[in-house]
């Protein structure tokens, strides 16, 4: 069957597929079908160019095993379809420019780059070479800092790619070390992955994730990385309003580490579900633990990784913030410590520390729910103002979901009457229609 190679490039490449992957799908499909004399992943990879540049056309055999791994119908294959949910954000983004075969010079350096390290790891027998390694090594970096600063499901598909490529690894003869290193690399993508499917409105996508995270962490037994993982989960069970699980998880991470920023910001997880649980004293004395084992001089392997993994001043403090805006009588308090936190942002981040994106809008909106809470409806609008350009594909699970909460309390019998209070709920339902978010449900009503 002869088909447009440029449909199957375009297929290939919308779902982010290096050419080699594009072959370990279709021998995998034909694997599925039974059909036991698919070629290497090498001789596949050849076949994929020659279709990809039309110099051969398709046998029905392989026109379905690429229905299945592209996952179409038959009667789909080679016309044009709404392009899958990868392909339609980043269109939405406007990463990619409009031109005749919806390529840039970016992708297609990137794919160049991905298809040469895929090579590069097959001249490394036996075993796994060093510079496979430092590959590995400086992709797990780029990602724990694109958590801070990227956009979440483009982080999420990058960090699935790296962490097949380890898999594939894995089914390689490898010495003990060779495996602890690897295991402790799929950890940390694992639970990055399950953070950025939280951000993306799928908890329970995270906790799986996360869980087989601390699968390999407790193979290896490392006990930061088991420390980060339960603090992960620890932050889904919260926002999934579990508040005494999050509590547990918390204080079980502290058993694995209770020092240095890992350590403060799982006693701030402990604190902010304690006070959600109305124990204000608990909450008080683990923000006191959390600023001590802050101040610790430590550091570890997972900390010398950075972005997600090092916490920022500002966050540290904005979660502080968060606690005392959760203990009842403790409105003024939190302002201030949030007044502090926006001009901790405000100011840039300091020597060895990086932003994470949401840091400051959801300062800003718990700063702007004690507001409301006081009363004060003209800060409380001023409050939210860096969060309104935060761009769609940033806004998180958690940022609608306080917003939300600042929406609930615009309800109030105090504001009900003020048009700029009906102005600000409709500005904050206006902001909720265009996210990432998947499945997002309405806001609750605001005021009328």
């Amino acid at each position: 069957m002869l088909i447009d190679g440029t449909w199957l490039r375009r297929q290939r490449e919308d779902r982010g597929w290096a050419v080699r992957e594009m072959a370990r799908r279709l021998i995998d499909a034909g694997h599925a079908a039974g059909d036991k004399a698919m070629p290497a992943v090498d001789s596949m990879a050849a076949y994929v160019r020659r279709w990809e540049h039309g110099k051969y056309g398709l046998t029905e055999r392989y026109r379905l095993y690429y229905c299945a791994a592209l996952g179409l119908d038959p009667s789909q294959f080679g016309h044009d379809q709404p392009a899958p949910l990868a392909s339609r954000t980043v269109a939405y983004r406007g990463t990619y420019r409009s031109d005749p075969d919806g390529l840039t010079v970016e992708r297609e350096v990137l794919m160049t780059a991905h298809e040469s390290s895929d090579h590069a790891e097959h001249a490394e027998h036996p075993g796994i070479g060093d510079i496979t390694f430092e590959q590995l090594r400086a992709d797990v970096v780029r990602l724990a800092g694109l958590n801070d600063t990227g956009e979440p499901f483009t982080t999420f598909l990058e960090t699935r790619r790296v962490r097949d490529r380890i898999y594939r690894l894995l089914d390689r003869r490898l010495w003990p070390r060779e495996q602890t290193d690897l295991y402790f690399l799929l950890g940390c993508l694992n639970g990055l992955m399950g953070v950025n499917a939280q951000r993306l409105g799928y908890p329970d996508a995270a906790e799986e994730l996360i869980r087989s995270g601390w699968a390999y962490a407790s193979a290896i037994d490392h006990q930061p990385l088991l420390a980060e993982l339960r603090q992960q989960l620890s932050y889904v069970a919260y926002w999934r309003g579990r508040f005494e699980e999050s509590r547990d998880l918390a204080e079980s991470g502290l058993a694995h580490l209770s020092q240095g920023q890992l350590g403060a910001q799982l006693y701030l997880y402990h604190a902010r579900a304690a006070a959600k649980l109305g124990d204000a004293d608990t909450a008080r004395r683990a923000i006191a633990s959390a600023h001590d084992a802050r101040a610790q001089d430590y550091t570890d392997d997972l900390l010398e990784i950075g972005g997600e993994y090092a916490i920022s001043q500002a966050f540290h403090h904005y979660l502080a913030g968060a606690v005392l805006a959760a203990i009842r009588g403790a409105e003024g308090e939190a302002a201030e410590e949030l007044e502090h936190v926006v001009n901790l942002y405000d100011a840039g981040p300091g020597p060895d520390e990086s932003f994470t994106f949401s840091g400051k809008p959801l300062a800003s909106i718990d700063l702007a729910v004690s507001r409301l809470r006081a009363g004060a409806l003209d800060a409380a609008a001023a409050a939210l103002g860096p969060v309104w350009s935060l761009p769609s594909a940033l806004r998180i699970s958690t940022i609608t979901t306080r917003l939300a909460v600042a929406r609930e309390e615009l309800g109030a019998p105090v504001f009900r009457s003020s048009a700029q209070a009906r102005e600000l709920g409709e500005r904050i339902e206006e902001f909720g229609r265009e996210t990432i978010v998947a499945g997002l449900h309405s806001l609750p009503a605001g005021p009328g």
